[in-house]
């Protein structure tokens, strides 16, 4: 959902593609910024705040990835938590068995051996019957000891088992603080970014509308040309995120009534019956890397160095993709920003 106008950057990740130039309708309205007088108007010269919107744009979308990954990472905790407390339950209802069983045992060796044996021999009316008593109190004994052991091992694991959910406990509520922080971050940015462009002018607040759309045509692009996809499943990609067009975009959203850029990938491969990670930084490497030159419809095409935006070759030098607030799912072209990689699913 980040901006789609800055010049070509570097960034966090490598890639050996090198930067595509941005629009041309910026880089045309940068050049007339910079020849405007150095005494214009704040009103006279929107390059400020046009960039300031663009930073916090991108800025906003970074902090949803984050919000993302982090949401991601609660869901996770929260099934291992849930998984570990069946497993504690279920530790607990075993002991309590084997202590059961062990009193059990206790109780007969008590009954059988309460003198001692050699004793019992000799008052014994029948010699024969108390040894075979006494083999069996043996079995017993050695059956006890077993049992002790097993239990001994059960009430470790358990203990291990609850210091363990103790842990995930812990991770999940920090877990729940990033969310909670990575999502004030996103509103606050998405708050001043509307504040200053609800100050601009109408014709400036116009003109800035107009160079955000790139490459955005009313109704589909002409995609003649544009290639089959590597895959069956790429081709029911590009027909799902396709169906998209005209939906808002709604960060941290994954469908099917808004996305944000991670999630219409997500969801439209999901259509697809391919499951693809939730972050547009993990979904770059949820398949084989190709250059750029050789990209197909379905293909995953991530930009900026640190693969904070994401969208989805269509052919043609077009991607598809939920750009961000206030723009919808959309056709752009595929050099808006600096591609730091493709990836094939």
């Amino acid at each position: 959902m980040g901006s789609h106008r800055r010049p070509a950057q570097s960034g966090r990740v490598p890639s050996a593609l090198s930067a595509f130039s941005t629009l041309s309708a910026v880089t045309a309205t940068a050049a007339g910024l910079a020849a405007a007088p150095a005494g214009a108007a704040p009103q006279d010269r929107p390059s400020g705040t046009r960039a300031e919107v663009d930073r916090l744009f991108e800025q906003a979308e970074k902090a949803t990835e984050a919000f993302n990954q982090a949401g991601e990472h609660a869901d996770k905790l929260r099934d291992d938590l849930a998984d570990l407390q069946d497993s504690v339950a279920r530790g607990q209802e075993r002991i309590n068995t084997m202590r059961g069983a062990l009193g059990s045992l206790a109780g007969a060796q008590y009954r059988s051996g309460g003198i001692d044996p050699s004793l019992a021999l000799l008052l014994s009316s029948d010699p024969d019957n108390y040894l075979d008593k006494a083999s069996v109190l043996d079995r017993l004994t050695t059956r006890q000891a077993g049992e002790l052991t097993a239990l001994q091992r059960a009430q470790r694991d358990l203990s291990q088992e609850r210091a363990e959910a103790a842990r995930k406990l812990v991770d999940l509520e920090r877990t729940r603080e990033a969310v909670a922080r990575h999502k004030r971050t996103v509103e606050d940015k998405l708050a001043r970014a509307r504040r200053l462009l609800d100050a601009l002018p109408p014709g400036q607040r116009a003109a800035y509308d107009r160079a955000s759309r790139g490459g955005w045509r009313d109704g589909i692009p002409d995609l003649s040309g544009a290639g089959e996809a590597s895959s069956g499943r790429a081709a029911a990609a590009v027909a799902a995120a396709m169906s998209a067009l005209g939906k808002p975009y709604v960060w941290g959203a994954n469908g099917p009534s808004g996305f944000d850029c991670s999630g219409l990938m997500q969801w439209s491969y999901a259509r697809a019956g391919v499951g693809l990670p939730r972050t547009s930084q993990e979904q770059r490497y949820a398949g084989r890397r190709i250059p750029l030159s050789e990209a197909r419809p379905g293909d995953l095409v991530a930009y900026r160095s640190d693969a904070s935006h994401i969208g989805m070759y269509v052919g043609n030098g077009q991607v598809i993709h939920a750009p961000y607030p206030g723009a919808p799912v959309r056709y752009d072209p595929v050099g808006m920003m600096p591609v730091s990689s493709v990836t094939r699913v």
